[in-house]
């Protein structure tokens, strides 16, 4: 029950952070891989940021245990996506929303059971 549990917790913390993208890009009609203006990659990456972080926050939550581990893999999964989309993207592709989950976003999932002490 408690590695049902901890892979529950892991895949929706991911989710969170999956979902809350195909959303805003979908609810923007932007295209994630072409290029944008600064403040639109700023925002995106804000967004990113917070619900990355809510991510790794469910993940703790839900947790049988070892919050901080939890929170870590779903930082892992996000930095997987994003090195898989960055490989994949075909030449002359814009790549600032890869970059961005993988330097910023991600990391932020890692850190929500830190800055909230889930321990």
């Amino acid at each position: 029950m408690k590695l049902l549990r901890s892979v529950a917790a892991v895949v929706l913390g991911y989710i969170v952070f999956a979902m809350s993208a195909v959303l805003l890009f979908q609810v923007l009609h932007a295209d994630p891989h072409a290029p944008q203006s600064l403040a639109f990659m700023t925002g995106t990456a804000v967004y990113g940021i917070a619900f990355a972080f809510l991510g790794g926050l469910l993940a703790a939550r839900v947790a049988p245990g070892w919050p901080v581990q939890h929170a870590g893999l779903v930082c892992l999964v996000i930095a997987a996506g994003a090195i898989a989309s960055l490989l994949a993207s075909p030449a002359g592709d814009a790549t600032w929303s890869q970059w961005t989950a993988l330097l910023v976003m991600a990391p932020s999932a890692a850190l929500a059971p830190l800055v909230t002490r889930i321990r």
